[in-house]
């Protein structure tokens, strides 16, 4: 249990890094397209009166990621800038999305959120950062319906997406994906771990096995059919054990007893001579 908690941990974080690095190009397009396009575009706004999405920094950075997720490691990431107000209907935050976008007016120092939601009976582990109006140039569009170009105002209608306030944040920018695919990564991993384990605890038990059969084993078994010869008056024999360890003392003990026991044999052999 403790190491399946560890490896969920370790990839959450993992996870969330890949989050927070899309999250951090995103916002580089974002500024871009606020800062080079949509300056070079303006004027389409304003002569043509043709609304141009390419010129909204949300809608680039929800059209790159959705290319980033031709990539193997992004394909089950979404992207989301879920907003209170939004001008399109698309990115208008749930009640989830909106209780987020709340926490964090409520608190500036909670500059990120993570965990885990359920969208249409489906789990996702998501991570989120605030998203705050600080750029004067995006009232353009967001301050009034009087003051924002009229080709916005025909193709989104007047009714969303206004009265942002500079620095106020409208917005909680999210990366989900797949809750399953945490705890797949999770599982996999706990399978490696745990065949490493597993391979390392026999490795462990063979070498403590021979270990015991060359130092403790086999210098009993020696000990015993020197004792048994000795038993049987075979005296010539000796054991020898370099080691001094239990197994040396005990041989020791054994090569004394045998010596104490020729000696007895010597003198019972001596007075019976003796006495013929």
């Amino acid at each position: 249990m403790i190491l399946s908690y560890i490896l969920e941990i370790k990839v959450e974080q993992e996870v969330a890094g890949k989050a927070f690095l899309a999250m951090e190009t995103m916002n580089s397009v974002r500024n871009y397209t606020s800062t080079q396009i949509q300056p070079e575009l303006l004027y389409r706004l304003e002569i043509d009166r043709a609304f141009l999405p390419e010129t909204v920094p949300a809608y680039s950075a929800r059209e790159v990621f959705e290319d980033l997720r031709r990539n193997a490691d992004y394909q089950d990431f979404s992207y989301k800038e879920a907003t209170l107000n939004p001008t399109s209907l698309r990115d208008k935050a749930d009640e989830f999305e909106a209780a987020m976008i709340q926490k964090f007016r409520q608190n500036e120092n909670v500059k990120e959120l993570a965990g885990f939601r359920t969208v249409s009976n489906q789990n996702f582990y998501y991570v989120a950062r605030p998203l705050a109006v600080n750029k004067s140039s995006c009232l353009q569009c967001h301050s009034t319906p009087e003051k924002a170009p009229q080709s916005l105002i025909n193709t989104y209608g007047s009714q969303n997406g206004f009265n942002w306030q500079l620095n106020e944040i409208v917005t909680s920018q999210m990366v989900s994906v797949p809750a399953n695919r945490v705890f797949a990564t999770a599982n996999s991993l706990r399978s490696t771990i745990m065949s490493i384990i597993t391979l390392f605890f026999l490795l462990a038990i063979a070498s403590i096995n021979a270990f015991m059969r060359l130092a403790i084993v086999k210098p009993i078994q020696k000990m015993s059919l020197l004792s048994t010869g000795v038993s049987k008056g075979n005296l010539n024999t000796e054991f020898t054990h370099e080691n001094n360890d239990e197994i040396g003392i005990l041989a020791k003990a054994l090569n004394r007893m045998k010596v104490s026991l020729q000696m007895a044999l010597q003198m019972i052999e001596e007075e019976q001579n003796s006495q013929k």
